[in-house]
């Protein structure tokens, strides 16, 4: 029995008894007429992040093949700004590979991932899931590893207040049902992403939690599995597609802004990463951080402010990277510190044992944990296009990893534990903080922007794209005019709530 195709969830795999990658056409069109499904949705996103759809009712065997076989013509200028209205036509074609069953429909139906193609039949260069394959692409050519990520998907439920088991304010930190109202909305939505495709390793509730007049705000977050890093894009974006769905079937608002309110814990989107050669992670050498894991946090550190401009899009973005949020706000790294723009979390390296020590009759042999090491970039947010943050961040990889100063930079920048103690002040002041708003965050993505159009990764006019759109909400100096006015912080709050 091969118990990667027994256990998994997605009901694709353990009907074709093969793993996603695998899928072809006749895959799909036998899981289709033996499943009795009635419709196909094509799903891709576009500029604004958000999944869209096209639906097709299956009508006939020729018509199910033409539909997998050669996609569909869509108006692009209506999805991307930046495609003239006057030859806006495109193609979307299916990826076998995302096939899922859609859990909400009553109508049997199969959602498929798409990727955009040209009037020329090739790749659309700015689209944000190619400009992702491309970056991936280019750092195997160039460093000869494979990057790997997985996200920390945090996200606020806002309900009616319920006072059966009052909760202590901002202390959410893996709280469990009865103290915490939405646990069951959490764990449906982990078993409906594990089904999509996505590999979940594990939800909780977390810190923020308030309440506001009559309204009760939960925080919570899912964690996946480290995964090749085009595949962690597609799961996050159908996480988020299945955690609003399950909002609205409950009649409550989810959203992943990056600030529900000032002084209370906003929401990151946390990206862990890691190397990857012939199949091994290489992040660890000698029970310590690798030379190669310090050259990628020392790209992190040289790109670090245009990587805002991916990341954090939106005004609120800059109201969570304030101080004493666990949100980072200078340039550096360290060990555990929440408070860093990257962190090394704790590993197993020297506690191997622990097992048999909780276990003492189990005399199973010890598991070896090296390939668990990643690091973790702090800065990013939910208004991030998840496809074009995580190629900034490869893109900033790759830097780190043939620039000859990377492991300098790296050094300069580590920082103790202690570093946001009082005693730390004169250290903190030497190092560079992050950009402050959209409009300074623009500036640096100017200021840095060959590293992306390097190789052809992010078009010129891509990149002019993000720069003027994060000029437009012209917020240079919003932070100081919202100081103390709590009714204009609620109301640009609200403005951006579902943001990506």
């Amino acid at each position: 029995m091969n118990t990667n195709i027994e256990l998994n969830p997605n009901r694709l795999v353990s009907f074709l008894k093969k793993q996603p990658e695998e899928f072809t056409k006749s895959d799909i069109v036998k899981f289709i007429v033996e499943n009795d499904i009635e419709m196909i949705n094509f799903r891709y996103v576009a500029e604004d992040g958000k999944l869209k759809a096209l639906n097709f009712i299956i009508t006939s065997m020729e018509h199910l093949n033409q539909i997998l076989s050669t996609g569909e013509r869509v108006d692009g200028s209506s999805l991307f700004s930046f495609i003239d209205a006057g030859s806006s036509d495109m193609y979307v074609i299916p990826r076998y590979k995302t096939a899922f069953l859609n859990p909400f429909t009553s109508t049997p139906t199969l959602e498929i991932l798409c990727s955009f193609y040209n009037s020329e039949g090739k790749p659309l260069e700015s689209a944000p899931e190619y400009i992702l394959k491309k970056a991936h692409r280019n750092f195997k050519e160039k460093t000869g590893y494979t990057f790997k990520a997985l996200g920390e998907l945090e996200y606020y439920v806002m309900s009616e207040k319920n006072d059966l088991y009052p909760v202590v304010d901002q202390k959410g930190y893996h709280t469990s049902s009865p103290f915490t109202n939405w646990e069951h909305l959490r764990t449906e939505a982990l078993r409906l992403i594990a089904e999509s495709g996505g590999k979940v390793k594990y939800g909780h509730s977390e810190v923020g939690n308030f309440t506001k007049e009559n309204s009760f705000y939960e925080q919570h977050e899912i964690e996946f599995l480290p995964t090749n890093v085009e595949d962690t894009a597609d799961q996050l974006v159908i996480a988020k597609w299945i955690l609003r769905m399950l909002g609205d079937e409950y009649g409550v608002r989810i959203s992943f802004a990056p600030k529900i309110t000032v002084g209370k814990a906003g929401s990151g989107l946390h990206i862990h990463m890691l190397l990857e050669k012939d199949g091994k992670n290489v992040m660890v050498e000698n029970e310590k951080l690798s030379e190669p894991a310090k050259r990628l946090i020392g790209g992190l550190m040289k790109l670090a402010a245009p990587l805002t401009a991916f990341g954090n899009t939106i005004p609120t973005s800059y109201l969570r990277l304030v101080p004493h949020q666990e949100a980072p706000t200078n340039i550096c790294w360290g060990d555990r510190n929440r408070s860093v723009l990257v962190r090394v979390p704790l590993g197993w390296l020297n506690a191997a044992d622990m097992i048999h020590d909780a276990n003492p009759i189990d005399k199973s042999p010890l598991y070896n944990a090296s390939s668990k090491q990643t690091v973790e970039f702090r800065a990013g947010d939910g208004s991030a296009d998840i496809y074009s943050f995580l190629a900034a961040l490869i893109v900033a990889a790759e830097l780190g990893l043939e620039s000859d100063d990377s492991l300098e930079v790296a050094e300069s920048l580590y920082v103790d534990a202690n570093i946001f103690h009082k005693s730390q002040k004169a250290v903190l002041r030497k190092l560079k903080s992050l950009p402050e708003s959209c409009w300074e965050s623009a500036n640096s993505l100017e200021k840095y922007r060959e590293y992306f159009e390097k190789y052809g990764i992010f078009p010129a006019g891509q990149i002019d794209n993000v720069i003027k759109n994060l000029k437009r909400y012209d917020d240079h100096h919003m932070n100081e005019s919202l100081y103390g006015n709590s009714d204009a912080i609620m109301e640009i709050v609200e403005k951006y709530l579902h943001c990506m």
